[in-house]
């Protein structure tokens, strides 16, 4: 598949120059700290404004009307959180534990202006709020992320998870009493992945035998 472009990129999405001219310093970015510190897959570089801008733009349809306040979990090198404060999203928190990863998101927040606060921080550490929407990419099982989403779920909280194959094996793992509504979409940047959103989140105690796990 040939690599999408940036100019491709701006056609598909329709955002202007200016936020164009953001993204590809975000893209500058991410190459320069990938030297450095292991921030994506090295030969996911090749065709980054497919497998991880547009990846995560794709999530904005899906977003409640009018949403505002969004929470990204484990957010590594800013997917999908990171993106989705350059498309618009006015209140983007980006929650982090490793320290360089969050120094990253800080200098591209910094440099681009997007309107986000990175919290270095362990999730569970993290006082707990109620978010619009709720997201992660690549960070944990289905069963986990709800426990972990609901520190920040609420009323008409919106959960919007990027997952991959082994999404039928989790599913399974969530509690047969669970009311959580699931509802998918596929994935327009790979054909072996799976968008889940997830309305009605449960009320969640955190799980003493997995407090040592760091997202």
């Amino acid at each position: 598949m040939t690599p999408l472009s940036p100019d491709a990129f701006a056609a598909e999405l329709g955002v202007s120059r200016e936020t164009l001219g953001r993204f590809e310093t975000y893209a500058r970015l991410l190459r320069h700290w990938q030297t450095r510190i292991n921030l994506v897959g090295r030969a996911t570089l090749d065709d980054l404004w497919r497998r991880h801008f547009l990846d995560s733009a794709q999530l904005l349809p899906l977003m409640p009307p009018g949403a505002r306040t969004l929470v990204d979990l484990g957010s590594g090198a800013g997917f999908p959180g990171l993106v989705l404060a350059l498309l618009g999203v006015p209140e983007v928190t980006l929650i982090e534990s490793d320290q360089r990863k969050a120094a990253f998101l800080t200098e591209c927040a910094r440099q681009t202006g997007a309107p986000v606060d990175v919290r270095c921080a362990r999730i569970e550490a993290v006082p707990p709020s109620r978010a619009d929407v709720i997201t992660a990419r690549a960070l944990a099982p289905l069963d986990r992320l709800v426990e972990l989403a609901a520190r920040f779920g609420g009323p008409g909280t919106v959960c919007l998870f990027l997952k991959g194959q082994d999404l039928e094996a989790e599913l399974t793992t969530l509690p047969r009493d669970s009311r959580v509504r699931i509802e998918r979409w596929p994935s327009r940047t790979h054909p072996d992945a799976t968008i889940l959103r997830l309305m009605e989140l449960p009320s969640v105690e955190p799980d003493p035998a997995r407090a040592d796990h760091r997202p």
